[in-house]
């Protein structure tokens, strides 16, 4: 072997060991310092060979709360909680249940642009981690920050047991979540875990005349009541669907008389048995990009 191989071999394993210290050095420095908490505004927690981190997104998908239409008493409720959290008053856990597409995580991700100079961080946690729950809230203890977690499209099946991290990081264990540190959930169940007719034939009325629902339905109710403010999006009407196209297309410039514009929302509507506003922006979406070629 010449001189000049020996050479790149040593290169070659110098540069992997570089690799594997980086990686290291990487899993060791842990959560964001007090400056990767300033830098950025939304942070992912990960599950790493057996611990976790928390890793900055650099460009979160942020979302104007002036484009929700048809939910503004929830969205409403929900700013107002938030407006109590990041002047430090007291405020609640939220959940967010309803029908698919009504904005529930669009409300979520408003929060950001809204509230992000008054100190706010939005934290998103998988329901694969709610594990890992409390060393995400130590994480968290004593930064300047507000902290939301982001638990995303949460529900359970049955036989499932991580909801009882959850249960446990909101209330019932021995250590509250920090001061700086609040939990919001969305869902498509108002109680996050599933509901059978054999369930709701335990309910009973006992000697005195109360209502006793039984344990399985007292196991499910006791996760979404720790939520101190629980808010519905419900199913949009026609109007309201037709309301939310009407805004979309005005953003986007589209110039379509409106009676062709709400004739193609309906029907784009019915292909996809779906009202909802995410509905009506994919319609939009496709409209502007048909219409932009016509143009061109």
């Amino acid at each position: 072997m010449t001189r000049g191989t020996n050479r790149r071999t040593l290169w070659a394993r110098l540069q992997r060991i570089v690799q594997l210290a980086e990686r290291v050095l990487e899993d060791l420095a842990g959560e964001p310092n007090q400056q990767g908490f300033a830098n950025h505004r939304a942070f992912r927690w990960e599950s790493r060979r057996g611990r976790g981190r928390l890793v900055a997104i650099e460009q979160p998908i942020e979302f104007d709360l002036d484009d929700l239409i048809g939910v503004d008493r929830s969205v409403a409720q929900l700013v107002e909680n938030i407006e109590q959290f990041v002047a430090g008053h007291p405020c609640n856990h939220v959940l967010l249940y309803g029908e698919r597409g009504t904005g529930k995580s669009s409300a979520v991700k408003g929060l950001l642009p809204r509230f992000a100079s008054r100190g706010l961080r939005v934290i998103e946690v998988q329901k694969a981690d709610l594990i890992d729950l409390p060393a995400v809230l130590a994480a968290l203890v004593g930064a300047p920050y507000r902290f939301v977690l982001f638990c995303d499209d949460l529900s359970f099946d049955g036989g499932e047991s991580d909801y009882r991290a959850l249960k446990a990081a909101l209330e019932g264990s021995l250590v509250s979540p920090p001061e700086n540190v609040r939990i919001i959930a969305t869902s498509n169940r108002r109680h996050l875990l599933p509901e059978s007719s054999v369930d709701n034939r335990l309910v009973r009325l006992d000697d005195q005349g109360e209502l006793q629902i039984g344990e399985a339905i007292d196991e499910k109710l006791a996760l979404s009541d720790r939520f101190g403010l629980v808010l519905g999006f419900y199913a949009f009407t026609q109007d309201t669907y037709l309301a939310i196209v009407a805004h979309y297309a005005k953003k986007a410039g589209i110039r379509a008389p409106e009676s062709e514009l709400r004739e193609e929302a309906l029907r784009w509507a019915l292909r996809r048995s779906s009202r909802s506003g995410r509905t009506a922006r994919q319609f939009v979406d496709d409209f502007a990009g048909r219409e932009s070629i016509h143009r061109h």
